[in-house]
């Protein structure tokens, strides 16, 4: 029997087997979102008492959270300020849109004119539809609005397909002069690197795991554990006996699609993944996402330079 792994993705579905010979397997999710639809009704009752009881409360609890939070998911045993980052140390870094308070989906710059992202966050965002009726999506880029004209999507791109890509390439208007570009990574060599992953993703400790978005940026490190199909690695509980959880561990959270691992390499850092989702068992909680044993799934890089390249120089050829 095929072994299945359910990727939350912030969308569903369930992959069965292992690298490419996965296949999958839609009976899983639809078991999944059944669930979901069955307890929705309960669940928005509940929802609209708690929010008659405690508005109030609620309000201080963002305001306070606003002034004092900071993103990822991070140790338990760390102080926040050790997972503190500003765009400025990560200026080719930047997310996507505004929601409210949160900022969601990451992407970033690997040419003048290109940036990389999850293609699923064309449609959390409203960079797909912008783009698609032929208009322009604007984005904040180390300190300077910038206009995208065209998102690219991986051709292998489909929900749910075994051999999906969850891939995207973002187009400029016009070409950037700053900042300078992250290179890519070109070498299978990932596993047991250390990794840093940047994001403004709900914030939680390794406890308790995701709590609230506050919209702030961080950045957290981790040691990738396996490099086949994903790049993965696992948030490791420091309390566990020979532990091997870093001094900033740290774990994506709701809202870091998209966002880049970097590595650190004799010739400077590389991107060496593109943040897609969380791997889903059966202790899995969507309120407790990013809890300590969580492994974090990143498309790689590497296995998808020839498309990168690809689109990246076709210049000024019609891209379907």
């Amino acid at each position: 029997m095929a072994h299945c792994e359910h990727i939350r993705i912030y969308r569903d579905y369930t992959m069965c087997g292992n690298g490419a010979h996965a296949e999958a397997n839609p009976n899983v999710a639809q078991k999944h979102l059944s669930a979901e639809l069955e307890t929705a009704e309960a669940e928005q009752a509940r929802m609209k008492l708690a929010a008659m009881m405690s508005r109030f409360l609620l309000v201080l609890s963002v305001l306070f959270f606003t002034g004092t939070g900071h993103g990822i998911i991070v140790r338990h045993d760390v102080g926040q300020a050790a997972y503190d980052t500003r765009s400025i140390d990560y200026p080719a870094v930047f997310f996507l849109e505004r929601q409210g308070m949160r900022k969601v989906c990451v992407a970033t710059l690997i040419a003048q004119q290109w940036a990389l992202t999850a293609a699923h966050c064309a449609e959390e965002t409203s960079l797909g539809v912008a783009t698609a009726r032929g208009g322009t999506f604007a984005v904040e880029v180390a300190g300077q609005f910038r206009k995208v004209d065209l998102v690219v999507k991986h051709p292998r791109y489909q929900q749910g397909a075994a051999d999906d890509v969850d891939l995207a390439l973002i187009r400029f208007t016009v070409p950037l002069s700053s900042p300078r570009p992250i290179s890519l990574n070109t070498v299978k060599n990932e596993l047991n690197k250390v990794v840093t992953i940047v994001g403004w993703g709900y914030f939680g400790i390794g406890t308790l795991g995701r709590q609230y978005a506050d919209g702030r940026m961080r950045y957290a490190t981790n040691r990738i554990s396996q490099s086949g199909r994903y790049l993965r690695f696992k948030f490791d509980d420091p309390r566990e006996i020979q532990s091997a959880s870093l001094p900033t561990e740290g774990m994506l959270g709701l809202g870091d699609s998209g966002g880049p691992a970097l590595i650190e390499t004799s010739a400077g850092v590389r991107l060496a993944g593109v943040a897609v989702g969380q791997l889903v068992d059966t202790t899995y909680d969507e309120e407790t996402q990013g809890q300590y044993g969580a492994i974090a799934i990143y498309e790689r890089v590497a296995s998808h330079l020839q498309w990168i390249e690809s689109v990246i120089n076709c210049g000024r050829c019609i891209i379907e």
